[in-house]
This record gives C-alpha cells, sequence and structure tokens, in this order.
C-alpha cells in the first residue's frame, strides 16, 4: 500500500525565484542535492517532512512528466499558524489573497484556507486546521 508522499517535482521557469518566493513568504529551505545516481546538483524546497524538487522549465531532468511546464501546480500547505497571521504576513510582502478565508475539505479534516500565487502563477493553498484558528501568539 502507498503511505505517504516523499516528494513532488516542480517545473519552475527561475528557480531563483521559487527560491526567494518559498523562502521568504511561506518559510522553507531551499538546498542543493547530489541525485544518488549522480550529476549535476539540483535544487530541492524542504519543509516539515517534505520536500519539493525543483527542475526548470527550459532543462527538465529526465525522466519527467509527460508534458512538463510551469505554473501548472494547484498546492495545498497546512500550517500551524492561524490564517489571521497569514493575511497579516502576506499584505506585508504584498502577495495578494486570491480567494478566502474559505473553509474547505482537508485530507484529515475540515480546514480553513487562503489562495495565493507563486512566480509562475501556481495556486498555493494555506490550510489552517480549526484548532490553530484561535488567536496565537
Amino acid at each position: 500500500m502507498i503511505t505517504a508522499l516523499d516528494h513532488l517535482v516542480m517545473t519552475v521557469r527561475d528557480i531563483q525565484a521559487t527560491i526567494s518566493f518559498y523562502e521568504q513568504i511561506l518559510g522553507m529551505r531551499a538546498e542543493q542535492f547530489v541525485p544518488a545516481t549522480g550529476g549535476a546538483a539540483r535544487t530541492a524546497l524542504f519543509f516539515g517532512a517534505q520536500k519539493i524538487n525543483l527542475h526548470e522549465a527550459a532543462a527538465p531532468f529526465r525522466p519527467h512528466a509527460g508534458q512538463p511546464c510551469a505554473g501548472s501546480q494547484d498546492l495545498c500547505f497546512l500550517s500551524d499558524r492561524p490564517v489571521a497571521y497569514w493575511q497579516t504576513h502576506l499584505a506585508g510582502h504584498n502577495v495578494p489573497i486570491e480567494e478566502g478565508p474559505v473553509t474547505r475539505s482537508g485530507a484529515q479534516a475540515p480546514i480553513c484556507s487562503i489562495y495565493i500565487r507563486d512566480p509562475d502563477g501556481n495556486l498555493i493553498e494555506i490550510g489552517c486546521p480549526p484548532a490553530n484558528q484561535q488567536s496565537q501568539s
């Protein structure tokens, strides 16, 4: 049986712009890694126990999706902070909220979500479990 998602691969136009956004706006950590099979170093974004490998649209690593293209992702990330925190944080970085807050069905339970776009136009949902909606310091 499948038990978890180890990583996903995101095709991007500009790796540095993607790194800046995901580090500064979403608090992820970018790291270089060398594939187990050798070859050129690659970049991944780490958060929690997950990672997103980045492939540049102009030169994606093989093997890759049938039609790799930037801006085709729709991703939902869970946060341990309330939506109010994200509204303030995003406003401070001039990142517009496209939709929300709205209640959505998460994988484990309902979540309160807001939607933004990354530099490639990927739809990014930030979901907060109801228990995290109370004001936190």
